[in-house]
C-alpha cells in the first residue's frame, strides 16, 4: 500500500526552462574557481567529473576535499534571488492538494533552498517534510545510500513510496529499493515505470496507481 509521494525539487516542481539550475551551475563553477583557485576551464571540468563520478559537486568535494566546508559551499551556490526565475503556480498547488498520500521533498539542496522554492511556488503547505542533503549526511542522489537513509528517516519501505524526479539516473536507485518511479519532462523512459511530460500529469499516474492493484508500467501521459 502506498504511503508516500516523494518529490524531487529543482526542475521537477518547476520547468527546467526557468534557468534556475543553470544559474546554480554557474555559481558552483564560481565556488570552485574562488575556493580551489582553479582556472575557469579546469573548474568546469572538475564539476563535470564530480557530477559523473559522485552525483553532485558537493559530494565530490566531501569525498575528495575534506578541507572544504559543505555548509559554506551550500550557502554560496544557493545565494540566488529565486523570484527572478520562478513564481506562484496555482495549478501545481491544486494538483498536489488533490493527492491523498503524504508528500515529501527529497533534494540534494538544503532545506532553506527547498522552503524558499516551495514558498514562491505557493505549495509549501502541501509537503509534510523536506529531506535535504544534510539529513542524509551529505550523501547525494543518485548514491543508493541516500535513498536508504531517506527510507530510514521515514520509517518505511520502498514499496510504500512513489518517487518523482526529472532525471532517470535519480530514479533508478529508488526503483532498486522497490519504489515506483515517475520521470518528469524527459524522454529517457526505458528503465523507469512511468513518464510524464509535465508535473501536472503526475496526478493521472497516482490516481491510476491508487485505483488498481495491478498497474501497467511504462505508461506515457502528455
Amino acid at each position: 500500500m502506498f504511503k508516500y509521494l516523494i518529490f524531487d525539487l529543482d526542475e521537477t516542481l518547476y520547468p527546467r526552462q526557468t534557468g534556475l539550475m543553470q544559474e546554480i551551475g554557474v555559481r558552483i563553477n564560481r565556488y570552485l574557481i574562488e575556493n580551489l583557485h582553479l582556472p575557469p576551464e579546469q573548474a568546469n571540468e572538475l564539476r563535470k567529473r564530480y557530477y559523473n563520478q559522485h552525483g553532485t559537486a558537493l559530494r565530490g568535494l566531501v569525498v575528495e576535499r575534506p578541507d572544504v566546508d559543505p555548509e559554506d559551499y551550500l550557502h554560496f551556490v544557493h545565494d540566488i534571488r529565486l523570484s527572478d526565475y520562478i513564481g506562484p503556480n496555482p495549478a501545481l498547488a491544486e494538483m498536489l492538494r488533490s493527492l491523498p498520500l503524504t508528500k515529501v521533498i527529497f533534494t540534494n539542496a538544503t532545506v532553506e533552498h527547498a522552503q524558499n522554492v516551495l514558498n514562491i511556488l505557493g505549495v509549501a503547505d502541501q509537503f509534510a517534510d523536506i529531506i535535504d542533503v544534510r539529513r542524509v549526511e551529505y550523501v547525494s542522489k543518485p548514491n543508493a545510500e541516500a535513498y536508504q537513509r531517506l527510507l530510514n528517516i521515514l520509517h518505511t519501505r520502498g514499496d510504500a513510496c512513489i518517487l518523482i524526479e526529472d532525471a532517470a539516473r535519480n530514479l533508478l536507485p529508488g526503483k532498486g529499493l522497490g519504489m515506483t518511479t515517475i520521470l518528469v519532462d524527459s524522454d529517457d523512459c526505458a528503465q523507469v515505470d512511468y513518464c510524464v511530460h509535465d508535473i501536472l500529469a503526475v496526478k493521472q499516474i497516482v490516481d491510476s496507481l491508487l485505483a488498481t492493484n495491478n498497474p501497467q508500467p511504462t505508461t506515457h501521459y502528455q
